[in-house]
């Protein structure tokens, strides 16, 4: 009996080994639960970006169009518009504060028409109150938005692979890939700029005259931004996590036992 106990031993010792030896092949090292803690903590502060780059993405409060109100009229109008649709809402002078020269903001309620860009289909150029948008830069930062999503998932994915597979090496990848998507959201923040801009010097000169317009960048922009460093941080400290120990460890050492 003790015979086959000790062969049953020796050969869970065995595929132990075996199982150790082959994550070293492969770049594998169990986590400690200090270090599996961390990752969690890195992950779970990218997952807060992630869902504010999800939001900012697919909201479409990036900015917003306010005209001037006008005497004599009940209503007003403004907009408001993303990456890939703009609403034209009609609202009435009564509910817009009073102390405000242009109608708005825009999440007041009233008659909203909302319509998807037609650049992502037919290729055409919107109008916006006599205005017309620039289709290049508007589509630049759509797709450098989704890039960043899909570089994001990416991460997210290579994280994950850390915790399930013990395979360590993909935390330098995913560590990459959160700070890319990071710098990529802030490049589409940038080009939607000015496709703003750019849409305000876009006059038509059919009639009607266009009107005057102010615009106020509003809360899916600010999504974006905060998404942006979030993200930057998680990869700074996915990438704090793969440093070699030794240069903490000669700032911090352990303090050992005193001799008697």
């Amino acid at each position: 009996m003790m015979m086959w106990s000790n062969f049953f031993m020796q050969e869970e010792d065995r595929r132990r080994r075996e199982a150790a030896s082959r994550r070293r092949a492969q770049g594998q090292h169990p986590l400690t639960p200090e270090r599996e803690g961390k990752i969690k903590l890195g992950l779970l502060l990218s997952a807060v970006g992630a869902t504010l780059a999800v939001l900012a993405v697919g909201t479409e409060f990036w900015v917003e169009l306010n005209t001037y109100k006008t005497n004599g009229s009940a209503i007003c109008e403004a907009a408001h518009l993303g990456l890939w649709k703009m609403c034209i809402k009609r609202l009435w002078q009564s509910d817009v504060p009073a102390g405000r020269d242009t109608c708005g903001p825009a999440e007041l309620p009233g008659e909203a028409n909302c319509t998807y860009f037609k650049f992502f289909t037919t290729g055409e150029n919107a109008r916006i109150f006599q205005r017309t948008t620039k289709k290049e830069v508007n589509l630049a930062a759509a797709v450098i938005a989704v890039l960043g999503l899909v570089v994001m998932a990416l991460g997210c994915l290579c994280v994950i692979m850390v915790l399930s597979k013990g395979a360590d090496f993909l935390l330098r990848v995913g560590a990459v890939c959160f700070g890319l998507s990071g710098l990529l959201l802030l490049v589409s923040l940038e080009v939607f700029r000015h496709s703003v801009q750019a849409l305000l010097r876009r006059v038509s000169p059919e009639p009607p005259p266009a009107p005057a317009l102010t615009y106020e960048y509003s809360w899916s922009l600010g999504c974006g931004v905060g998404a942006s460093l979030v993200l930057l941080l998680g990869g700074g400290c996915f990438l704090l996590l793969t440093l070699p120990p030794w240069p903490w460890g000669s700032l911090c050492p352990k303090q050992g036992h005193r001799a008697a």
